[in-house]
């Protein structure tokens, strides 16, 4: 045995050894994956196109045939979508003739498909469509499921003018000569990704896939984004690694034997699937009757004497070996094999190559196990964690035929790898029930995508669409500016009575309140004037209770004064009668600028008597009761329009205010001579259009969703802000909630269960819709997201999910784009040019954080008003500075007109 030991010294490979290897082929991966280092690299890393394992649901009846193992087999699948998982499969097996194996193409193809013909009689399958998939255990450059060149022959095939041909195309041909059949070419699957997918039906941690056979070959599930030769980031696909070729530029040489070199120069295929011939059923055998021969002239074993049959190729088989290394009847197994082969095996012979075959099989074990811990550690970094628990589903005769192959391999893998948890779980017939499952799964995410493109369709918003918005928002503006439309328009077009932007004059210090959102703010504004033009600013945040939100007027405004009080004192200005501008942002009539009488609350308010009573006068009498200080109240101002002023401040041509935000609206300034509801024709007057309300009469109930309607029904104020609720923040993650619960109901999301938490209104906040979307974020983020908001979902699902939110968003840009576009015409006609070049000032949460909002907002209204060159600015605090800002005009024009 020691003599064996010394000659075979370099097949007994120590940890070190095997964790360089592992070291090596993680390299080697990273070199087929990548897109400039693909073209060179040995183990091709090929994208199979195939996205998802079985989730369970999958049903129906399907074919698969089989080509590549040692037999030809068809078979047919069906699949019960019952609960339980179970699936049914009848197979058949053809002898594949050696002339077809190493023959033409079209022979091959005819064979198949002829095969298959015969199959289907067998089963009385004629006269259906079924889909097919077609396991072709060789390595193929894939672009979609249902296609593959051949990149080379493998194993013992070796077949004429196949190879860089796309083989389902020449399978579909050859399936055309035989008129009375109807079989769909669904997927073209190989072995080790049928093997991955079956037992991935049986246990859905599965995601390896490992053949050990007459061939050998791994394949796993990697995160798209890091696959360069496959369009798209998001997801995984499975890569079919074709570790077979692992060596073949030279990697291995130095764990190479000289019994390694002459099997390979006498294969097919010399100097290819270096490390496949290291490992697999077919060269196994070879290679133990190599070190044989070799022993014996140099008089080590059988005195010397070989005979005929040891010295022809392919007389040892992978059979011989297996028996040879059984526990019990190893050696009279041994002693058999031998003499069948015409030695005269001594007991000492029989043990030493009993010991030969078991350093060999061993060795592949070996080598098996450090490329594959290559793949688990990949894997287990990919998602980024310290300890992994996974499946690896197993086929091919050699891990399941020979007696210790099996157990080998584990205790390596467990060594090489010990921060995984590995079960091992054998494939019953991968490459036909995988076919099928592949098949299955491609067939279910077809009906899934048609049904998901359904649901999404009214989201997409042609061209035409958008303009015929914009027209009907041009009409509806005009409405709400006329004397007798004002009063039945839905777009409200208020006066504000602002009627000059900041000159750079303005100076002193004002208060502002702003009163808009769920807080509430108190600030001290000092504006300096002349060269040193600055603008400081203190504040304070409050918190606004939601039962003060929805309690009494009166509640609600001592609420205020109690904060404003808290200020003044905190900032030891108690005793100064500060002129003070109030940023209101709800819909005000304006009869000046320092009355407003509420038209309506919005955006989740509700406090009582209020709703047509003047917010000023309302905050004097609160002032009042306190008796704790005086303020000089001089404007109410509504956020668009400090957002315009804001920028204003550094832009004169800043002549519109957007906010894109918890809410929607504009403001702009509009010549005189157009508002009919004020006196005077002379300069321009700022109006809050308070667009939100547009559509409010049905005007756009064409582009409206079930999902819109929804929304609106289980909202505060039904029937209200339609155009509000398709385009703010408030909505938009409730439109994106009532989506995934229909998609969730047809089945096509968490596994059609309906969590707690998706059934909560308001739940997916903006904030997670600007998350979701952000394009550097990974899927497994998403997942983290879904799962923090108690949604358990598997990478499809996020997949669903981000595409969801995409359409909500996209929608909602556009169609502020629409009516911006609206607003920026109306500007242009008004000054009567060809070409307006305007500034638009924006605020919102929507708007500044959403990682597409501004973008496609921009895009669109470039689209629909071309004659506009349009800035976008972003304002600094428009409904602080802004407020202030509007106060120190309204006091500059106000002692202007006293003088």
């Amino acid at each position: 045995l020691s003599q064996v030991d010394r000659y075979l010294y370099h097949m007994r490979l120590s940890d070190d050894v095997l964790l360089d290897v592992m070291a090596r082929f993680q390299a080697e991966m990273v070199k087929g994956l990548g897109r400039d280092t693909n073209p060179t690299a040995t183990v091709k890393m090929l994208p199979s196109f195939v996205r998802s394992l079985p989730d369970g649901s999958e049903k129906g009846d399907f074919l698969a045939v089989d080509l590549g193992g040692s037999q030809f087999r068809a078979h047919q699948v069906k699949v019960f979508d019952d609960g339980k998982q179970s699936s049914q499969l009848e197979s058949k097996f053809y002898h594949t003739p050696k002339e077809v194996i190493q023959g033409n193409g079209a022979e091959l193809f005819d064979y198949i498909a002829d095969s298959l013909l015969d199959f289907m009689e067998t089963k009385n399958l004629k006269h259906k469509k079924l889909p097919l998939g077609f396991t072709f255990s060789f390595p193929c450059k894939q672009t979609k499921l249902e296609e593959g060149v051949l990149l080379s022959w493998t194993k013992h095939f070796k077949v004429r003018g196949v190879q860089d041909t796309d083989v389902v195309s020449s399978l579909r041909k050859a399936l055309k000569k035989h008129k009375d059949i109807d079989v769909d070419v669904l997927a073209l699957v190989n072995d080790t990704v049928g093997t991955m997918m079956t037992c991935g039906y049986d246990d859905p941690r599965c995601e390896v896939g490992l053949i050990i056979g007459t061939g050998t070959n791994a394949c796993y599930m990697e995160e798209m984004r890091h696959i360069d030769l496959v369009e798209g980031d998001e997801g995984r696909m499975c890569i079919n690694t074709e570790w077979g070729a692992f060596g073949d530029d030279g990697a291995l040489d130095d764990l190479r034997t000289e019994f390694d070199r002459e099997l390979d120069l006498g294969s097919l295929n010399p100097g290819k699937q270096l490390f496949e011939k290291m490992i697999s059923s077919l060269y196994l055998g070879e290679l133990v009757r190599l070190v044989i021969l070799k022993m014996t002239k140099e008089g080590l074993l059988f005195n010397g004497k070989a005979s005929t049959a040891l010295l022809t190729k392919g007389k040892i088989e992978m059979k011989h070996v297996s028996a040879m290394e059984k526990y019990k009847e190893g050696l009279s197994n041994t002693k058999e094999i031998l003499t069948e082969l015409n030695l005269f095996p001594s007991e000492e012979d029989c043990i030493a190559v009993q010991h030969v075959c078991t350093i060999v099989s061993f060795r592949s074990a070996n080598l098996c196990a450090a490329a594959l811990a290559a793949i688990l550690t990949r894997l287990r970094e990919n998602k980024k964690l310290l300890r992994m628990r996974t499946t690896v589903g197993i086929d091919g005769g050699l891990y399941k035929t020979h007696p210790q192959y099996a157990k080998r391999l584990h205790k390596v893998v467990r060594r090489l790898v010990p921060n995984c948890d590995v079960r091992f779980l054998l494939s019953v017939s991968g490459s036909g029930k995988g076919a099928a499952m592949v098949t299955a799964v491609a067939y279910r995410l077809a009906a899934q995508r048609k049904q998901i493109d359904a649901a999404l369709a009214p989201f997409l918003l042609s061209l035409e669409t958008l303009r015929e918005v914009k027209h009907k928002m041009r009409t509806e503006l005009e409405y709400g500016l006329k004397r007798e439309t004002q009063g039945s328009a839905t777009v409200k077009m208020l006066p504000t009575y602002v009627c000059g932007t900041p000159d750079g004059t303005e100076k002193g210090k004002f208060l502002a309140l702003d009163l808009g959102g769920t807080n509430f703010r108190v600030l001290l504004v000092k504006i300096r004037s002349g060269r040193r033009r600055s603008v400081q600013m203190y504040n304070k945040i409050f918190a606004i209770p939601l039962e003060i939100m929805q309690g009494t007027g009166e509640e609600l405004f001592d609420h205020i004064v109690q904060c404003i009080a808290e200020f003044l004192e905190y900032m030891g200005i108690k005793g100064a009668r500060l002129p003070l501008g109030f940023t209101f942002s709800f819909p005000c009539r304006q009869a000046s600028i320092d009355k407003g009488t509420l038209v309506g609350w919005t955006k989740g308010f509700k406090a009582t008597d209020c709703e047509g009573e003047d917010v000023v006068d309302m905050l004097r009498e609160a002032i009042r009761r306190r008796n704790e200080f005086d303020l000089d109240i001089v404007a109410v101002v509504n956020d668009t329009v400090g957002t315009m002023m804001t920028c204003g401040y550094e832009d004169p041509n800043c002549e519109i205010g957007l906010i894109a935000g918890t809410g929607s609206n504009v403001c702009y300034m509009e010549d005189m001579k157009n508002i009919e509801i004020v006196e005077g024709n002379e300069g321009k007057m700022c109006i809050n259009t308070e667009w939100g309300g547009f559509g409010d009469n049905g005007c756009i109930d064409n582009i409206r969703t079930k999902y819109d309607k929804e929304v609106d029904e289980g909202s505060l104020n039904p029937g209200k802000q339609r155009y509000e609720k398709m385009t703010s923040g408030m909505y938009l993650g409730e439109i994106v909630r009532q989506i995934l619960i229909d998609l969730t109901k047809q089945g096509l999301l968490f596994r059609g269960q309906i969590s707690e938490s998706l059934r909560k209104r308001g739940i997916f906040e903006t904030k997670f819709l600007s998350q979701i979307e952000s394009d550097r974020l990974a899927l497994l983020q998403v997942r983290r997201i879904l799962q923090q908001l108690g949604l358990d979902s598997t990478c499809d699902d996020s997949i669903i999910v981000k595409e969801v939110c995409g359409a909500v968003s996209k929608r909602a840009a556009q169609l502020c784009g629409a009516g911006l576009a609206a607003i920026v015409e109306k500007k242009r006609e008004n000054r009567g040019v060809e070409h307006l070049q305007i500034t638009v000032g924006v605020d919102g949460t929507l708007y500044k954080l959403h990682p597409h909002f501004s973008r496609i907002l921009r895009e669109t209204v470039k689209e629909l008003a071309p004659q506009c060159d349009v800035t976008f600015m972003l304002s600094e605090d428009g409904s602080g500075k802004g407020a202030a800002l509007i106060t120190a005009v309204a006091k500059r024009l106000h002692n202007v007109g006293q003088k």
